[in-house]
């Protein structure tokens, strides 16, 4: 029982030619990226590109070589390795919405009416020492 093969597995070669289309790919998204100035839709045909060049490159050396041949099961994995690749870069460089949020809990408006402010040789910028209620506003003083 051990010892059978599962059928649902994918073959060792289909999985090493799926790799090799991610790594080809990601250089030509890399390529198409410097080319095209960052645009998204040249990175994406070129992580495509890279994976069915080096898919085509490698069918053809298995083709003329005896005792082996072309295989466009290995040829669709290694495309497919370059498009997982695409679609990734894809998903992950979409820009984000660039709109400021209406709220921001780290930062505080600061008015000239928080301070207190009086005149000395020493004079420094301390905040009281005590906790603020959330109902009301933090006080800053100003003293000498």
């Amino acid at each position: 029982m051990i010892g059978t093969q599962l059928f649902a597995q994918i073959e060792r070669d289909k999985a090493l030619h799926y790799l090799g289309g991610n790594l080809f790919g990601l250089v030509g998204a890399g390529v198409a990226k410097q080319i095209s100035d960052g645009n998204r839709a040249w990175t994406f045909v070129g992580a495509v590109a890279g994976g069915a060049l080096i898919g085509l490159g490698k069918e053809a050396v298995d083709s003329g070589q005896e005792g082996n041949q072309w295989d466009n099961d290995d040829l669709v994995a290694t495309i497919l390795g370059g498009v997982t690749v695409g679609v990734t870069i894809e998903i992950f460089s979409k820009k984000r919405n660039k709109k400021k949020p209406m709220g921001s809990l780290t930062t505080q408006r600061l008015d000239w009416k928080d301070f207190s402010i009086t005149s000395g040789p020493n004079a420094v910028l301390t905040l009281s020492t005590e906790l603020p209620d959330l109902t009301t506003s933090m006080r800053y003083t100003f003293n000498p």
